[in-house]
């Protein structure tokens, strides 16, 4: 088996980097505040906490809102975002691009916010079950930027940090990665803009999928 170039283990974010769902959580996260007669986050607020475990994305989306009332809350958002799931789709060159990230043995995982119920039936409506090698979510481990989900993928195939890349479209993608030791890339297409990547020094910024994938074939 050919050695990857650099990085043995690449691990993707879900929502905003390879699922084009940003615009639907931001209006679920509102949607479920209205229901409860809490103040409704701006478009950037609502947009800022995704990639965080459910529990903390709300909490920070809400923080008006008494703690014992959040479970009600998330219950609000699954129920708008799951209503709408079926509108979303991955972004446009997604699949080839792990295709030929395969083809070169490298091991594939997400590493995403959501829930394993969640993250399961996105994989099942997408019909990417196969393609990557190991998942982890935010309600079976620490909530991004802990850098466990990250070191529990890691050990699981046994590769170093200086060996292994994380992708994301959120500063709490690339501070995940900083905090396991690990190199980033980050795309310009999902929840947060370029400018506040920054300070977490990622080896590439992407400005869409194709940008990506040309990246990763140089340079992965």
């Amino acid at each position: 088996m050919t050695r990857p170039r650099r990085f043995d283990l690449i691990a993707f974010d879900w929502d905003g980097t390879l699922f084009d769902s940003t615009a639907l959580i931001a209006r679920s996260i509102q949607a479920a505040c209205a229901d409860l007669g809490v103040a409704v986050p701006s478009d950037k607020d609502a947009s800022y906490v995704i990639g965080m475990g459910l529990i903390d994305a709300l909490q920070h989306a809400a923080p008006g809102l008494p703690r014992e009332r959040y479970p009600e809350l998330g219950q609000r958002y699954r129920h708008h975002y799951f209503a709408k799931q079926h509108e979303i789709v991955l972004f446009k060159g997604t699949l080839d691009m792990l295709k030929a990230l395969k083809a070169r043995n490298h091991w594939l995982a997400v590493a995403t916010g959501k829930s394993r119920m969640g993250l399961n039936e996105a994989l099942t409506t997408v019909e990417l079950h196969g393609v990557f090698d190991g998942t982890r979510t935010a309600d079976e481990t620490a909530s991004k930027p802990n850098p466990l989900m990250l070191q529990e993928l890691m050990r699981e195939f046994g590769v170093d940090p200086e060996r292994t890349l994380m992708i994301g479209d959120t500063t709490h993608d690339l501070q995940l990665a900083m905090n396991a030791g690990a190199a980033s890339v980050g795309v310009s297409y999902g929840a947060h803009t370029p400018e506040s990547f920054g300070q977490y020094r990622p080896l590439h910024i992407a400005h869409s999928v194709a940008d990506l994938d040309d990246w990763l074939a140089r340079h992965a």
